[in-house]
């Protein structure tokens, strides 16, 4: 890898970080975002510390050859830990049982990232190696622990999150566990890092030389490797979220027809700006129309609901697709019916009744159901019909 190529992802996480840094701060308490966010810093850090440059930099500041070698090494396993916390996190469950495994993880990499400071304070590395650290002192004492330490350390860590992805997966559908498998793939590729790296150390204890495999493989394998795992945490996320604003947009394209049916009788009387969020727009859309109902109360017949009722379960509707065509084919007749009544007679003795009468909807509307009933059902264009031909329209007498 160019210096460049590590370079480019710690500049990314560093973005990354900063546009991501007012939100944690505003949850900090949230475990998850927590665990997202330290994902996101150490990623970066890695990749920082791994460049040569930054690598020849670390060393003369502090003083010591070699000293960026084992910082390096230190981070790779916190951010093995990471990994492990968030995926922790993210796969929910009781929360006692998560923070024990966290506790438990954060323990064990803990005692990793010392015993690798120990070995590099007990070994002898004095001859600076930006590239080839690994395989140059494969042979010297407590260095050569210390690189087998820290690759077995990243080994297991992949290992388990393997495993964890792969049960998850198991027992997931949709785009969490289309994430899960890719997430899979990024860190078997990282398992493919530690092994290139511990095969070339392997080959100079037997007095061979593949250190392009520790060189110039390995970095590109970690790199590969953090870009897939990083596609596979975004997958789900950001599919999901574009399911939602979706599924919200459909709703608000299937509250269309009644929107646009009680639009006489004043359910338009609020705008909002176009590019307003889609939830927003749903909850106007929603409004306008209960608004609309409302105006239409005292021109509401039970009778005429009742019989489209009976007549969408005759013809095969189920009980939910039933009541919402009757309450569209009521909605319908009521609409005419507030037509041939430009003086608001029925308004004026609704205004007189002083008996309440109930809704004849007989509760809650399903104003997605109506409205695609008002477009689609053979019930509701059956009442329309009636209705503008001024026949079986029902008594409008009686109020609401």
């Amino acid at each position: 890898m160019h210096d460049s190529s590590y370079y480019t992802p710690a500049i990314a996480m560093a973005i990354a970080c900063v546009l991501k840094g007012p939100a944690v701060l505003r949850a900090w308490r949230d475990p998850l975002l927590r665990s997202v966010y330290t994902l996101i810093v150490l990623s970066g850090l890695v990749f920082f510390f791994a460049a040569p440059p930054t690598i020849g930099w670390v060393n003369r500041t502090a003083g010591i050859p070699n000293i960026s070698a084992a910082l390096v090494y230190c981070l790779l396993s916190a951010f093995s830990a990471s990994c492990l916390l968030l995926l922790l996190h993210w796969r929910g469950g009781p929360p006692e049982v998560a923070r024990r495994a966290a506790h438990r993880w954060v323990a064990g990499y803990a005692v990793v990232i010392v015993a690798t400071m120990t070995l590099f304070g007990l070994g002898h590395a004095p001859e600076e190696r930006q590239r080839d650290f690994d395989t140059y002192y494969a042979n010297t004492p407590y260095i050569r622990e210390m690189i087998v330490l820290y690759l077995a350390a990243l080994a297991v860590a992949n290992v388990a999150m393997i495993a964890m992805c792969w049960r998850w997966a198991r027992k997931v559908r949709g785009w969490l566990r289309a994430g899960l498998l890719i997430i899979v793939i990024g860190f078997l590729t990282n398992i493919t890092f530690a092994v290139a790296k511990l095969t070339a150390v392997v080959a100079r204890w037997n007095g061979g030389n593949l250190d392009h495999l520790s060189s110039d493989v390995a970095p590109a394998l970690a790199a590969a490797a953090e870009l897939i795992c990083a596609i596979g945490f975004c997958v789900p996320m950001a599919c999901q979220r574009f399911g939602d604003v979706w599924s919200t947009w459909a709703t608000y394209r299937r509250l269309g027809p009644l929107w646009r049916e009680l639009q006489p009788a004043g359910a338009h009387a609020v705008r909002i700006a176009w590019w307003s969020p889609a939830e927003l727009q749903v909850t106007q859309r929603e409004s306008d129309i209960h608004d609309g109902l409302l105006s239409l109360y005292p021109y509401f017949d039970p009778e005429v609901r009742a019989r489209a009722h009976d007549a969408a379960v005759a013809a095969g509707s189920g009980p939910d697709r039933a009541r919402a065509e009757a309450d569209a084919a009521m909605v319908t007749a009521a609409l005419r019916a507030r037509a041939d009544d430009p003086e608001g007679r029925i308004i004026c003795a609704a205004t007189a009744d002083s008996t309440p009468s109930a809704d004849p909807a007989g509760g809650p509307r399903d104003l997605v159901g109506m409205s695609v009933a008002l477009r689609r059902s053979p019930v509701v264009a059956t009442v329309r019909d009636r209705a503008a031909s001024g026949a079986g329209t029902g008594s409008h007498e009686r109020v609401g």
